[in-house]
């Protein structure tokens, strides 16, 4: 990506100053919403690694890597809008729709959950929740501020 792109987690933000950080291990994720987006990006642009390393070490299992390459070679993601962040302690709830390309639109609906220790975030697992509805003059979701119907709705 270049330095002038935008963030794939659609925080508006320039990708350096965003996940790029996390990616690159200079920064680490100050809460789960930005572990959440910074896995949404990985997961965009194919960084596996950091996908495992973000993964609780309890939910590693052998043939985890293949997985993760089979889902990002096979998947197109459009966009990200997260529904709703709590955390308490060092537990943590990220809810969110992740759009994919598919016949029609494809949805992801995740309700997240996160566990930090040692002062870092870990994806633990997610609850699958039904597809949103999405009003065609709602503002589209991957950021183009286009109406949905005139956007991705078409």
């Amino acid at each position: 990506m270049s330095d002038s792109s935008l963030c794939p987690c659609n925080s508006g933000l320039l990708y350096k100053e965003c996940c790029q950080p996390l990616h690159q291990h200079t920064r680490v994720a100050e809460d789960a919403e930005k572990l959440m987006r910074s896995r949404y990006s990985a997961f965009q642009l194919g960084l596996v690694d950091y996908l495992l390393e973000t993964l609780h070490p309890s939910k590693r299992h052998p043939g985890e890597r293949e997985a993760l390459q089979k889902s990002i070679s096979q998947t197109e993601w459009l966009g990200l809008k997260i529904i709703d962040h709590k955390e308490a302690n060092n537990l943590a709830e990220v809810e969110f729709v992740a759009f994919y390309d598919d016949d029609p639109l494809g949805q992801l609906r995740e309700r997240s959950r996160f566990t930090r220790e040692a002062g870092r975030w870990f994806y633990h697992d997610g609850l699958f929740l039904p597809p949103l509805k999405l009003g065609r003059n709602e503002v589209c979701f991957c950021g183009s501020g286009k109406k949905f119907k005139q956007c991705h709705g078409s």
